[in-house]
């Protein structure tokens, strides 16, 4: 069976944390911890909240096209759980209505201030290339209209 963009964004509500990998200035890939807080829309977006003076912050104005992992935990059974990987385009969002909506208490932890936490800033990833590994099935997803690309 192969899987849709719901079902993509279905997965990813069950998998807090993934990495996100940015570009740095000389070339090289930098990736991070982040989490979705379950926070991902059937589009393919994923929203990380963090602090505007950040390294990634810095590296996604100069170079928007970030790539996201994630992999599930296996089944009871043993098997295997979902790999996924997201190739898509960042923007920067620092309006406070938005970080509102996606606001979640345990957030808390790391921005004690919520949504008036000075320099709060979040980061949108559209994805534009879903690629996954169940088991035996995998696939691509293009959500935008990317000419396919590997």
């Amino acid at each position: 069976m192969t899987l849709t963009l719901n079902d993509i964004s279905n997965e990813l509500k069950n998998i807090d944390f993934g990495m996100l990998s940015t570009k740095k200035a000389d070339g090289t890939i930098s990736s991070r911890p982040m989490s979705n807080n379950g926070d991902v829309d059937y589009r393919g977006d994923t929203w990380f909240f963090c602090f505007e003076q950040s390294q990634k912050i810095t590296e996604i104005k100069a170079d928007p096209k970030v790539a996201l992992t994630y992999t599930a935990r296996p089944s009871l059974l043993g098997k295997p759980g979902i790999f996924i990987a997201i190739q898509g385009n960042a923007s920067l969002v620092g309006d406070k209505q938005t970080f509102a909506e996606h606001w979640m208490s345990e957030l808390e932890r790391w921005f004690p201030q919520g949504v008036d936490t000075p320099g709060l800033l979040m980061i949108k990833v559209h994805a534009s290339k879903v690629t996954y590994w169940d088991g035996d099935e995998t696939g691509s997803i293009f959500a935008l209209d990317d000419h396919p690309q590997d």
